[in-house]
C-alpha cells in the first residue's frame, strides 16, 4: 500500500535564488522554522548536498516541549528541488518554481502515523507561511 503524500505550498515575493538561500542557510532557518510565535528554532545546521544532513531543534519557548528534526538529502538541484528522507524513512520533496518574479514553494511529504493528516498539513503549512512572512519581511 502506498502512502498518499500531503502537499503544501506558498508563493513568495522573491527570486528562487533568494528563497533557496533563506530556506537552506542555518542563520535563516532559525528565524522561521516554527509554526507559531510561542515556538522557536534555537539551532540548525545544514549540509546541502546529496548525502548531507539537515538538523534543527524546535522548542516551545516556555520549555515545555521540544524535538530534534533530522533529514538526509537524496536530491539537490539548486535552486529548483530539494529532496530528503527523514529519520523514520519518510520522503520529503520541495520544489521552487519561478513565477513572474515570485517563487512558488511546494512541499510533498509522507505523513507519519501518530497525528492526523490534517494536523500534519496544518503544522507544516504554518511553518511554510512563517517562512514566507520572514523572507518577504527581510528583502
Amino acid at each position: 500500500m502506498s502512502i498518499e503524500a500531503i502537499v503544501i505550498d506558498a508563493t513568495i515575493q522573491a527570486s528562487p535564488e533568494q528563497v533557496w538561500e533563506y530556506w537552506t542557510a542555518p542563520e535563516h532557518i532559525t528565524q522561521w522554522n516554527f509554526a507559531s510565535e510561542d515556538w522557536h528554532c534555537p539551532n540548525a545546521s545544514n549540509d546541502v548536498r546529496v548525502g548531507g544532513t539537515l538538523k534543527s531543534r524546535m522548542e516551545a519557548k516556555d520549555g515545555s516541549f521540544g524535538f530534534d528534526f533530522e533529514a538526509t538529502y537524496s536530491r539537490v538541484e539548486k535552486p529548483q528541488i530539494l529532496a530528503y528522507s527523514l529519520g523514520d524513512g519518510r520522503a520529503v520533496t520541495t520544489h521552487f518554481e519561478e513565477l513572474d518574479g515570485a517563487t512558488k514553494v511546494t512541499t510533498h511529504f509522507e505523513p507519519e502515523d501518530s497525528n492526523s493528516a490534517e494536523m500534519q498539513r496544518t503544522g507544516w503549512q504554518a511553518i511554510l507561511n512563517n517562512f514566507k512572512k520572514y523572507v518577504e519581511a527581510n528583502q
